[in-house]
C-alpha cells in the first residue's frame, strides 16, 4: 500500500511559507543587481556612440549636402554610399580632420553626394537612407543625419535603415516630423541626387568612397596625411 502523506503541521507550514519568501526576495535582489549592472555598464560605453549620435561635429556653413566657403580655393567632392564600410571609415577617421583644419578655414569647399560602385547603389536600403538624408538637409540637418546613419551602419542590406528606424533618426535628430514624412513622400531632391550620380559617372568612378579634390580623382578611405598632400597640392596650384 502507498505510504499516506501526513498533514503537515502549523509550524511546518509557516516553515515552508517563510522558505518561499526567502527564495523570492533572493529573486528579486538577483535582478535588481542585474539591472544596475547594465545600467552601470551603459554609463561607461555608451556615452561616446550616443554622443556622436546625439552632438555631431560641427559643419562650417552647412548648406543641405554641402558644407564650407563656396569660393574656397579647394572644392572636395566625396562619392559615397551610406552601407559602404569604408565610407564609414572616411566619415570617422579622415572627415572631422578635414572639418577642423581645412573646411572650418576657410580652404575648402567640401560636398557629399550619393552614389554607388559602378554607378549603383549598393541596395535598396541606400535610396531610402539618402532620401531620408536629403530630407534632413531640407531643415539643415543634412549632416547630423549623415552622421546618424554612419553611427548604426553594420552591414549591407542587414536591416540598418528600415522605415522605421530611419524613422527613429529623425525623431533623434530633432527633426519637424511632418515636414520629414512630406518630403519623403515627395522626394523633392530627386533631381539632386540624380546630378550627383551623373557626375560621378562622368567622371569614371566604380567605386566607393571615391574624390574629386578639385577635379582630381582619389579613390578610397585613404588615412588623412594622404589626404592633406592632395589638399595642400591644390592649395599650392591654386596659389595659397
Amino acid at each position: 500500500m502507498p505510504k499516506v502523506q501526513q498533514p503537515l503541521s502549523k509550524r511546518q507550514i509557516i516553515k515552508q511559507e517563510r522558505l518561499k519568501k526567502q527564495k523570492r526576495q533572493r529573486y528579486f535582489t538577483i535582478l535588481i543587481v542585474a539591472a544596475l549592472a547594465v545600467v552601470v555598464v551603459a554609463i561607461l560605453f555608451a556615452p561616446s556612440l550616443f554622443s556622436s549620435m546625439k552632438n555631431p561635429s560641427s559643419r562650417p556653413n552647412a548648406n543641405l549636402n554641402a558644407m564650407g566657403d563656396p569660393n574656397a580655393p579647394v572644392k572636395i567632392e566625396e562619392f559615397s554610399d551610406f552601407q559602404c564600410p569604408y565610407c564609414k571609415r572616411f566619415a570617422d577617421q579622415t572627415e572631422p580632420l578635414i572639418v577642423e583644419n581645412y573646411v572650418a578655414t576657410g580652404k575648402v569647399y567640401f560636398v557629399y553626394n550619393a552614389y554607388g560602385p559602378g554607378g549603383r547603389y549598393i541596395g535598396p536600403e541606400s535610396v531610402d537612407a539618402t532620401i531620408a538624408a536629403f530630407c534632413a538637409g531640407d531643415q539643415n540637418k543634412f549632416w547630423e543625419y549623415k552622421d546618424i546613419l554612419f553611427a548604426h551602419h553594420t552591414g549591407e542590406n542587414v536591416g540598418d535603415y528600415t522605415s522605421s528606424k530611419l524613422e527613429t533618426f529623425a525623431k533623434d535628430i530633432g527633426l519637424d516630423m511632418d515636414k520629414y514624412y512630406a518630403c519623403i513622400k515627395e522626394n523633392p531632391y530627386e533631381q539632386k541626387i540624380a546630378d550627383g550620380f551623373t557626375a560621378g559617372i562622368n567622371a569614371g568612378i566604380d567605386g566607393t568612397p571615391a574624390f574629386l579634390i578639385n577635379g582630381k580623382l582619389i579613390v578610397g578611405a585613404l588615412p588623412y596625411e594622404e589626404f592633406q598632400k592632395e589638399i595642400e597640392a591644390a592649395l599650392a596650384a591654386a596659389g595659397q
